[in-house]
């Protein structure tokens, strides 16, 4: 499928996340609380065009990780039909309805 990534350098003293669990699973459904832009790494679109809106939502489709410090988590936005790299922060979980 189609994949965007946002990638940041990790900050000097920022915690090493992946020495705790993952806030999210495989499967949940969340919310991007972020604006992505095309960073280059997204050949169907221009570079800074807008890939995801904050509140688009999706689902954890795997997790990974970067500089073996922090958790990627790849998110399908299914309305956007997007594949996109968020961080933790950038994410907010969404209650199922039953």
């Amino acid at each position: 499928g189609a994949r965007a990534a946002l990638m940041r350098e990790a900050r000097p003293g920022e915690d090493v996340e992946i020495d705790l669990p993952p806030l999210f699973a495989q499967g949940q459904k969340v919310r991007s609380l972020a604006l992505v832009r095309n960073d280059g790494t997204y050949p169907q679109a221009e570079v800074g065009q807008v890939l995801i809106e904050p509140g688009a939502i999706g689902y954890v489709h795997h997790i990974g990780t970067f500089l073996a410090r922090h958790y990627i988590y790849a998110v399908e936005f299914v309305k956007e039909g997007r594949l996109g790299g968020m961080r933790a922060k950038e994410l907010e979980a969404v209650e199922n309805k039953k």
